[in-house]
C-alpha cells in the first residue's frame, strides 16, 4: 500500500487552510460511510402447528421449573443462575465489551500527552576546564484525528453491538444453565425411579424364589423352575449397580453446573424424591414472538448489526483523513552559557490513499461478504427456534396420553401377576407363568417411568426453545 502523507510549508498551509479545508469541512462534516442497520426480516407463519394464535409477551422471568413443585429442583436452578462458571464467564465477557466501546470511540477524541527529561553532562580537556551542562526539557503534545467518514463512529457502532451480543449471549448462557438443571435432575429422579422399581421387583422374584423351592422340597416343582426363578433374580441384581452408576454420575454433573464439589449433592438426592411433573401448560406464543424472547436470536441480530457497522469502517478508510497535531517543547540549559529556548509546532496533516493493490476495495467486499452471512445466520437461528419450538410442542401435546395409556398397562400387568401368583400357589398355572408376568409388570414400570421422564423433558425443552425463564433473578450488568 501507498499512502501520499503531505507535510505542508506555514504559507501554502495557510493557503490550504483557508481554500481547501472550509470546503471539505462543509461538505463532509456528519458524512458517514457505510448502510444503516435495518432491523432483518424473515417471513414466519402466524402461528405454530400445535399452539395458539395469540402472543405470549414476555416469558424471560417466567419461572416456569416451579411448575415441578419440587423445592431442592427450585434451589438448583436459584444456585446455579447464580454460581454457574459459565455464566460467570459470559458476564466477564461483558466488561471485555464494555472497554472495546471505549477502546473504538477514544479514536475520534483528542490525544494529548506529556513527556519530560533531564540531562546532565560534564566535559573536561586542556583547554577547557571542567563544565558541567544540566539541561531540562519538557514536551506537550496534541493531535487530534477529524473523522470526516465516520470511521471512528462506524467503529464504535460495531462495537456497541458486540457489547449488546455479550449481553445475549450471557442469556444464552444462564438459559443453558436452567435446561441443564433441569434435564440432569429429572434424569437423576428417573434413574432413583428405576431403582426402586428394581428393588421392588427383587424382593418379588426372590418371594418367587423361596415359593419356588419350597415347592420344590415338596416335590410340585422341577429343579428347572428353581434355576429360572434364580436366573431372574441375579438378572434383577445385575441391573442395579449400574443404575446407581447412572445415578451418582448424573447428580455430579448437577455439582458441576453448581460450581460446588459433588459430596454433598449426592448426600441430598439419596434422601430421595418423586419424578418430577409440571402441573401446568405452556402458553407457546407466536413464531414472532422468539425474536424478542430467544436469547441467541438476539445474539445473532446484534451480530449481524456489529458486521452492518464493519462496512462503514471498511468504506472510510477508501478516503483521505485529517490529523491535527502540535507540540510545545520548552528547554532550559544551566552551564556557562545558559538559557531558555521554546520550540512549538502545529498543522494539519492530511493522508490520502492512492495506490493498495486493491486491498482496501477488497475489505470493503469482506465485510459485505460478512454482513450478509451474519443476515443468513441470523435468518437460520431464528428457523431453528422456531423447529425447536414446534417439536417440543408436538411431543408435549402427546405426552400425556402416553402416561395415561402405561398407568393403565402397569395396572393390568401387576393385576395378571396377582392372579399368575396364586394360582401357582394353587398349582393351577406353572413357574413360567409368574416369571413372565413379572417381567411384563417390570417392563411396563421402566417404560412408565421413561414416559415420565420423557414427558418432564419435553416440558423443559418447550419452555427453553420459548426462551422462557433466564431473566428470572437477574441484576444490572
Amino acid at each position: 500500500m501507498i499512502w501520499a502523507s503531505v507535510d505542508l510549508s506555514a504559507r501554502k498551509m495557510k493557503l490550504l487552510s483557508r481554500i481547501v479545508t472550509p470546503v471539505m469541512m462543509l461538505s463532509l462534516a456528519g458524512c458517514v460511510m457505510g448502510p444503516d442497520m435495518q432491523a432483518p426480516e424473515t417471513p414466519l407463519p402466524g402461528h405454530f402447528a400445535n399452539g395458539g394464535k395469540e402472543s405470549n409477551g414476555d416469558v424471560t422471568t417466567t419461572a416456569w421449573w416451579t411448575a415441578f413443585s419440587d423445592t431442592r429442583l427450585n434451589r438448583f436452578v436459584g444456585d446455579g443462575l447464580s454460581k454457574n462458571l459459565s455464566v460467570l464467564q459470559a458476564l466477564e465477557a461483558i466488561e471485555q465489551a464494555r472497554q472495546a466501546v471505549v477502546t473504538a470511540g477514544a479514536g475520534s477524541l483528542p490525544s494529548i500527552a506529556g513527556s519530560a527529561a533531564n540531562t546532565v553532562s560534564r566535559t573536561t580537556g586542556a583547554f577547557n576546564p571542567t563544565a558541567i551542562k544540566d539541561t531540562s526539557s519538557g514536551t506537550l503534545s496534541a493531535s487530534w484525528l477529524l473523522d470526516l467518514f465516520g470511521q471512528y463512529r462506524r467503529a464504535k457502532e460495531s462495537a456497541n453491538a458486540s457489547l449488546d451480543a455479550s449481553y445475549a449471549s450471557a442469556d444464552v448462557a444462564r438459559l443453558t444453565l436452567v435446561s441443564d438443571v433441569a434435564t440432569y435432575y429429572i434424569n437423576a429422579r428417573y434413574y432413583q425411579e428405576l431403582l426402586s422399581i428394581a428393588r421392588q421387583n427383587l424382593k418379588s422374584r426372590q418371594e418367587t424364589l423361596s415359593l419356588t423351592q419350597a415347592q420344590l422340597a415338596a416335590g410340585a416343582a422341577s429343579k428347572l423352575d428353581v434355576v429360572q426363578s434364580e436366573g431372574l433374580v441375579n438378572a434383577t441384581l445385575a441391573d442395579i449397580p449400574g443404575l446407581e452408576t447412572s445415578f451418582r454420575q448424573t447428580v455430579h454433573h448437577i455439582s458441576t453446573l453448581l460450581g460446588e464439589p459433588a459430596a454433598t449433592f449426592v448426600a441430598d438426592m439419596q434422601k430421595g424424591g418423586p419424578q418430577p411433573v409440571a402441573r401446568d401448560r405452556v402458553k407457546a406464543g407466536i413464531p414472532a414472538d422468539l425474536i424478542r424472547n430467544r436469547p441467541d436470536i438476539r445474539k445473532a441480530e446484534r451480530t449481524l448489526a456489529a458486521a452492518v457497522a464493519n462496512i462503514g469502517v471498511a468504506e472510510s478508510k477508501l478516503y483521505p483523513s485529517l490529523e491535527l497535531s502540535g507540540s510545545i517543547t520548552p528547554s532550559y540549559v544551566a552551564s556557562a552559557a545558559s538559557g531558555n529556548v521554546l520550540t512549538w509546532s502545529f498543522g494539519p496533516t492530511l493522508t490520502l490513499p492512492i495506490f493498495d493493490g486493491g486491498a482496501l476495495r477488497a475489505n470493503v467486499k469482506s465485510s459485505q461478504a460478512a454482513a450478509r452471512a451474519a443476515y443468513l445466520a441470523w435468518k437460520a437461528t431464528v428457523l431453528t427456534g422456531v423447529e425447536e419450538t414446534e417439536n417440543a410442542l408436538v411431543a408435549y401435546s402427546r405426552d400425556r396420553a402416553t402416561v395415561s395409556a402405561l398407568r393403565a398397562e402397569v395396572k393390568n400387568y401387576q393385576d395378571a401377576l396377582e392372579l399368575s401368583t396364586a394360582n401357582y400357589k394353587n398349582g393351577a398355572s406353572s413357574l413360567l407363568d409368574v416369571l413372565d408376568a413379572q417381567r411384563s409388570v417390570a417392563t411396563a414400570q421402566q417404560s412408565l417411568a421413561a414416559a415420565i421422564r420423557q414427558t418432564a423433558l419435553d416440558y423443559v425443552s418447550l419452555n427453553v426453545a420459548i426462551g422462557g425463564g433466564y431473566a428470572v433473578g437477574k441484576t444490572g450488568e
